[in-house]
């Protein structure tokens, strides 16, 4: 009865009149008989993610025909992908609402409990998401991906699937992690880091680490090994540059043999890709120094009531981890093709890693016990293998909107007319590349780790420019500089944008206005009252006090 009260509630709160009596006009009358060249959905949303997730079922909420386009087999991007935290543990819990905060509420009943969670599986999220989407009677088509966008003016009249079939709608959403719907509407947009001039932002650009890492980084003809992507001396530090820090596979594995499967073999395995790996275990070696798997990746137990399941994720204070440096520097702007190679490059460089820890005689007994006591997890990916449907792409392109918000304004001009969602992570990019110092040394780059702060983000950050495009919303690769998206990059927190967005974008194609004519206290009305948390609440805190500041640094 509990379950069902909540909820009711939670949808009853979305109901279509209210929202839609807070606009000056009347919607069109309808008619029994739409016009032959009627778009076919009121609101299509590009990519599946949980950003994806949130607009499509807060625009359906809203009594918009709505169709939801996931370019794998799954919806839930990295939530359903191995990623099973909200990241709460880097975030203020108070900034939490709406649908994001449902989805976590819902999956702690999947765990029998009344209180949300913020640490889950991705089989429990997949189910979380998929009733989501079926209550709100949302549309889905899977496995295919944005060839074409057709435009009338500045105004998206169709766009073209792979698979040949066309899709009208009167508004669009594209909340995917690369941007693809927007890059191919002609909106403006960027990717890599601007350099500390552009924005006058402290963080920004090329960040040499202060801490060496002594390994060796050629080999015997003095070339420089693979993963090592260049010399510390031709770079200058707060200079722009087109990388992207590094991707990864989040896997699900377990160390229970009822519980798992082996590790596949690459399809393409070349030893020589983890000279690094092997020259640092061999100097650790020779030093009489221990080595344990837990030195080269992280491990999170993050599934309730599982010892025996963990979580991978890259290592930062690894030598090297399963972040492949210097695999991703294409990918952001790459075509299908490219990307295609990219990610199965990642998964060869992954399976590789773990082949040559459990196999290499190079490697000590005891470390290739410890890791052939791991498989993937059974229950996990069960349709594919027990792989993850798609890699961890931390960061690809970002939209140049209405706004870009900046370092600026997630540390001091925090507070913003037209917020939408809060944000509250800390400022947190992996590394980006490895550069060699010497022969005998190399210095990781790019790494940003900052006290994270509570700051409004504004509906303006998700707007195209109008002369651009008029009726598109961009959650996903929202308009960010590098160092404000390293705060901004949290499924948790695109949730909350994508909620904003799925009503906005709902509003916009039921009213038949342009997105950039919304009326924005309007819209912020119909957020509050859905449970969206859009201001500074007093009495809260802005900031990490020192309790919260004791975590593990990703």
């Amino acid at each position: 009865m509990h379950r069902r009260f909540f909820v009711a509630a939670l949808i009853a709160a979305t109901a279509l009149h209210p929202g839609l009596a807070q606009e000056p006009t009347a919607p069109p009358a309808a008619t029994s008989t739409p016009p032959a060249d009627a778009p076919a959905y009121d609101v299509v949303v590009y990519s599946g993610v949980p950003c994806g997730v949130a607009a499509s079922v807060a625009a359906a909420r809203e009594g918009a025909k709505t169709l939801l386009i996931e370019p794998t087999k799954e919806v839930g991007g990295l939530n359903t992908s191995g990623l099973n935290t909200a990241e709460t543990e880097h975030m203020l819990k108070w900034t939490f609402g709406g649908v994001a905060q449902e989805a976590y509420q819902r999956m702690g009943w999947e765990y029998g409990r009344w209180n949300p969670v913020y640490y889950f599986e991705s089989k429990v999220a997949a189910k979380v998401f998929h009733a989501m989407l079926d209550e709100a009677k949302v549309e889905v088509k899977y496995g295919v991906r944005v060839d074409k966008v057709e435009k009338e003016g500045a105004t998206i009249k169709s766009i073209t699937l792979s698979d040949g079939s066309k899709i009208t709608a009167k508004t669009f959403v594209d909340a995917g992690y690369e941007g693809d719907l927007m890059a191919r509407s002609g909106v403006s947009y960027t990717w890599g880091r601007e350099s500390i001039e552009e924005y006058g932002e402290s963080l920004a650009g090329i960040r040499l680490d202060k801490t060496p890492r002594k390994a060796a980084t050629v080999d015997e003809k003095g070339n420089l090994l693979p993963g090592i992507s260049g010399w510390a001396k031709d770079v200058t530090e707060g200079a722009a540059d087109k990388k992207v820090m590094n991707y990864n596979w989040r896997l699900c594995l377990s160390n229970d043999p009822e519980q798992s499967v082996p590790f596949p073999q690459p399809k393409q395995y070349d030893r020589a890709r983890y000279r690094v790996l092997e020259n640092w275990i061999k100097e650790k070696t020779a030093a009489n120094e221990p080595v344990k798997l837990l030195d080269i990746i992280d491990l999170y137990s993050h599934a309730p009531g599982r010892k025996d399941k963990k979580e991978v994720n890259n290592k930062q204070a690894a030598v090297i981890s399963v972040g492949h440096f210097g695999g991703q520097f294409d990918y952001p702007d790459g075509d299908y093709a490219t990307r295609d190679r990219i990610i199965a490059d990642h998964t060869d460089y992954t399976l590789g890693m773990f082949h040559f820890l459990a196999t290499d005689e190079t490697v000590p007994e005891t470390l290739r016990t410890e890791t052939k006591q791991w498989g993937l997890a059974k229950d996990e990916f069960t349709n594919n293998d027990h792989w993850p449907y798609q890699p961890y792409v931390r960061e690809a392109r970002r939209m140049k909107g209405l706004y870009v918000v900046t370092q600026k304004d997630i540390t001091e001009d925090r507070r913003k007319p037209d917020s939408i969602a809060m944000g509250s992570h800390f400022i947190d990019s992996h590394h980006v590349q490895r550069l060699a110092l010497s022969p005998t040394e190399f210095v990781n780059e790019g790494r940003i780790w900052e006290e994270g702060q509570v700051y409004q983000i504004p509906f303006r950050a998700i707007q195209p420019k109008a002369e651009e495009c008029t009726n598109l919303l961009v959650p996903g690769a929202a308009s960010f500089s590098h160092v404000a998206f390293c705060t901004y990059r949290l499924e948790s927190t695109w949730m909350k944008t994508g909620h904003a967005a799925g009503v906005a974008a709902a509003r916009a194609a039921l009213w038949n206005k342009t997105v950039q004519d919304l009326i924005i206290e309007n819209l912020q009305e119909r957020l509050r009252d859905q449970g969206q948390v859009i201001d500074f609440i007093e009495g809260q805190p802005e900031k990490f006090v020192k309790e919260q500041k004791k975590v593990t640094k990703k």
